[in-house]
């Protein structure tokens, strides 16, 4: 008797990070990117949307900063746009609340769907980080509430990746620590932060940190299951991503 083969990971649309990555991204966990601006997250994300959308898959695109373009898209499907886009269902909330709405409708609605093969979400930090401004005008009851609740956020994605099987891939911000007139004097490298921190580490157990250090882009594998820490030079071409050797 022959048995199925059991599919525990999820292509990336790349070659090159396929082979990194050791076959792809996996079924049942969070992934996290982090990164600075211009350092790549978004094409990380839309590229594997684009190749799970070619296989027919329904793809949860939730947009918080307005990253999701068409255009690119078109770039990356190579010759398949429409039917690519066909198969992205986009969300776009507007502020803290609803995106924990659209988190935990998926939480109740993707118990009875069968052909969503991707979970992402660009940025998960974006409405968080705004909306923690405001709190801690309020006060220190009114920031763990929103702490709480980007919690329970992040818990519905991880309930809905590891009992449905449906890979998530998150990107979030960065910011660099505070340094004094010492520090960067005595020549101190800025230490970066993911927004978020703590919470978004401990939900997610694949985490690639994204560098952009004047045009030369990095990707770095901070956190994975089965993966050691390790680096992988890369460049945005029209087609997605594809591994470059710098000088």
């Amino acid at each position: 008797m022959q048995h199925e083969k059991i599919i525990t990971k999820i292509m990336t649309g790349s070659y090159d990070l396929n082979k990194w990555l050791n076959g792809g991204y996996e079924k049942d966990i969070i992934t996290l990117f982090y990164g600075p601006s211009a350092s790549g997250k978004s094409n990380f994300v839309m590229l594997a949307a684009c190749h799970q959308a070619k296989k027919g898959k329904k793809i949860i695109f939730i947009d918080t900063e307005g990253s999701f373009s068409v255009d690119r898209i078109n770039q990356m499907s190579v010759g398949l746009p429409e039917f690519v886009l066909k198969n992205i269902v986009i969300l776009k909330p507007v502020n803290f609340q609803e995106q924990k709405y659209a988190f935990f409708k998926l939480l109740k609605e993707l118990k009875e769907s069968k052909n969503v093969g991707l979970i992402i979400v660009d940025s998960i930090t974006m409405l968080y980080r705004l909306e923690l401004a405001e709190a801690r005008k309020v006060g220190i009851e009114e920031v763990q509430k929103i702490n709480s609740d980007l919690a329970k956020q992040m818990r519905a994605l991880f309930e809905i990746s590891r009992k449905k099987e449906i890979p998530v891939l998150i990107t979030s911000q960065v910011y660099n620590e505070f340094m004094t007139e010492e520090d960067w004097l005595s020549g101190k490298q800025a230490k970066v932060n993911i927004v978020g921190g703590d919470l978004l580490k401990y939900w997610s157990k694949c985490i690639i940190e994204l560098q952009n250090k004047s045009g030369k882009k990095k990707a770095i594998i901070m956190k994975h299951r089965s993966l050691p820490e390790k680096e992988l030079n890369f460049e945005i071409v029209d087609e997605g991503i594809r591994k470059r050797g710098w000088l």
